[in-house]
């Protein structure tokens, strides 16, 4: 089992969201006793501003997280299905086009995403298996 994960649940640890962070490390922990855990281009840029780029390496190290380029495939969907999004809501600028790449990402070099989504995933990811650590209150 490979699992993408998202720059959501990452910083969640990182930084130790008090709400979040529990919760997230366990579906981390989770994953990784299930098979391999891999993050790509958006993520790793995304994680690099809360703890610096040499954290970042040792935190990936730490949680044997390997990184996967992109393919063109998975940059194709992500295009495809920001397309679609830009149509259903062409003034809106919730989601920006990295939800996307991480998104088709997984879809294409991954069994699954491992995200505190929002609904998108599920909403323009309808192949996508999505793993949702609980939020704790």
């Amino acid at each position: 089992m490979r699992t993408a994960v998202d720059s959501s649940v990452l910083l969640d640890v990182l930084i130790g969201d008090a709400r979040f962070a529990d919760a997230s490390e366990e579906a981390l922990r989770r994953a990784a006793g299930e098979g391999a855990l891999v993050i790509g281009e958006c993520v790793l840029a995304e994680t690099i501003p809360a703890i610096g780029a040499s954290a970042v390496v040792e935190f990936l190290a730490d949680w044997n997280l390997e990184f996967v380029p992109s393919t063109a495939e998975s940059a194709t969907l992500a295009g495809e299905m920001y397309q679609g999004y830009l149509r259903r809501s062409p003034r809106s600028g919730a989601r920006v086009l990295p939800d996307f790449l991480i998104g088709a990402h997984a879809v294409c070099l991954a069994d699954r995403l491992l995200a505190r989504d929002r609904g998108y995933y599920r909403d323009y990811f309808k192949r996508l298996r999505l793993v949702e650590p609980p939020a704790r209150r």
